[in-house]
């Protein structure tokens, strides 16, 4: 990974946490009604309505920012030169194939290969009725 896919990545993440972080410290619409009754505490610190302003703008531009590092990565990740077509190509190894068992046993989903096949009688006896 490369120095400049590895600093996007992190302001990337960092972006992301602040954003998370700013979102969860904001209040919604319907909290205004509680602030009327003596909660608004977020108001002393940013002013009367400065802290919606504040915040809202500050995520906004992460959210920007995050949007920016995505298309970066997404790019940066897909312009690689390819080497020599697939991965699956340069993993592939020489293994002799398994000797085709046709017994009954071995249709069952989940059986293991039985070293004798098992006889099965060609008609069952049918069980009487009551």
């Amino acid at each position: 990974m490369s120095v400049m896919m590895t600093l996007i990545l992190v302001v990337q993440m960092l972006s992301a946490l602040a954003m998370i972080g700013l979102v969860l410290v904001q209040h919604g619409k319907g909290a205004d009604m509680g602030a009327a009754f003596g909660s608004g505490g977020s108001g002393s610190l940013f002013g009367a309505t400065g802290g919606a302003n504040f915040l809202s703008r500050t995520t906004a531009v992460l959210a920007a920012v995050f949007f920016a590092c995505t298309l970066l990565l997404a790019y940066m990740g897909n312009s690689r030169p390819q080497s020599s077509g697939s991965v699956l190509e340069g993993a592939a190894v020489n293994v002799p194939a398994p000797a085709a068992d046709n017994s009954a046993a071995a249709q069952i989903p989940g059986n293991a290969p039985a070293t004798q096949p098992a006889t099965v009688p060609a008609s069952a006896p049918a069980a009487p009725a009551k």
